[in-house]
């Protein structure tokens, strides 16, 4: 597999699923994970909305870090599929909520209506966050106890995607 193959594989991995579980820090350095459904833009882009008092919106507050984690929780054990990325995530405001605006919720996406301005701004209780990956990387695709044409290792691992 080539690194265009690695990228094509984070893309398939990440159109194919709607929530990603976001890791965040509070002050006092204890980590928290939350499921958030999601609109990716580009490789290393993702919207949510979250409640600003959400506990990871308040951690996002304080520390920016993030580990992000995207994977398909309904395939037959050991076939697993995921993106693993590292980066930073921020409320968004100004111009960066009219472009969030036009990537969230995911188009054709069922059950989930576009937000106006007005619901993600001012007084409202929901904002809109993007998280940009820094470092991007996926489980090595591969089938159960056969090694990874990439790296011949016959076990679970990870590789980097390269950047763009």
């Amino acid at each position: 597999m080539t690194d265009h193959g690695l990228a094509a594989h984070a893309r398939a991995v990440v159109d194919a699923n709607l929530y990603l579980t976001l890791g965040t820090v509070d002050p006092d350095g204890r980590p928290w994970t939350s499921p958030v459904y999601f609109a990716p833009a580009g490789d290393r882009e993702f919207y949510w909305l979250s409640a600003t008092d959400a506990q990871h919106s308040r951690n996002l507050a304080e520390r920016p870090q993030v580990s992000i984690v995207i994977f398909d929780s309904t395939v037959t054990p050991y076939h697993g599929r995921a993106v693993y990325a590292v980066g930073e995530a921020y409320e968004l405001s100004g111009s960066d909520v009219d472009r969030a605006l036009e990537a969230y919720p995911r188009p054709g996406s069922t059950g989930v209506t576009p937000f106006a301005l007005g619901e993600v701004t001012g007084p409202a209780p929901y904002r809109l966050y993007r998280a940009i990956a820094s470092e991007l990387w996926v489980l090595c695709p591969r089938d159960p106890g056969r090694p990874c044409p990439l790296h011949g290792l016959a076990k679970d691992h990870r590789t980097p995607v390269p950047a763009p």
